[in-house]
């Protein structure tokens, strides 16, 4: 179940725990329980970092998970609030695709691709989610999904063309 407690407590970056899932070891004794977290951090201008950390604690593997994503940061294309245009991410079986939206639509995402998107500062977006809706790869799907955007003016760089 993704928890949508936003935290902001080292920095201007806030985070939000997608999910937390338990594994267990079965040794002689009975079984080892430990914790991994998924968790995005952004700054809701334009940069996004997706973390995934174990630790025998919830709270010791949200704070790991929270270093690891802010540690990968990414910087996204975005366009007054929205995406430049529409893009598809895939990760394993899980595929998304995200559609910009005019202003006043707000971010029409699932509950794992939801704080992702407001994370890194999109205001209207739509989303449809395709194959596995497994938590880590829709979430890594979105993640290679806004590293597919660009803006017409890196496009005509990348190029060599003036507009």
């Amino acid at each position: 179940m993704a928890e949508r407690n936003y935290n902001s407590d080292k920095g201007p970056n806030d985070s939000a725990t997608v999910g937390v899932f338990r594994s267990a070891k079965v040794v002689k004794g009975g079984k080892n329980f430990s914790f991994e977290a998924l968790v995005a951090t952004g700054d809701r201008q334009g940069n996004l970092g997706l973390g995934y950390a174990k630790a025998k604690e919830v709270p010791n593997a949200v704070e790991k998970a929270t270093k690891d994503a802010r540690k990968h940061m990414i910087s996204v294309a975005l366009e007054r609030g929205t995406i430049p245009h529409e893009v598809m991410g895939t990760y394993g079986a899980s595929s998304i695709r995200l559609v910009p939206a005019r202003p006043g639509t707000g971010v029409k995402a699932g509950r794992y691709v939801r704080p992702l998107l407001e994370l890194v500062g999109i205001k209207d977006v739509l989303s449809k989610a395709y194959g596995s809706t497994n938590k880590k790869n829709l979430c890594k799907a979105t993640l290679a999904a806004l590293k597919q955007l660009r803006v017409k003016e890196q496009v005509a760089i990348d190029r060599g063309v003036t507009l």
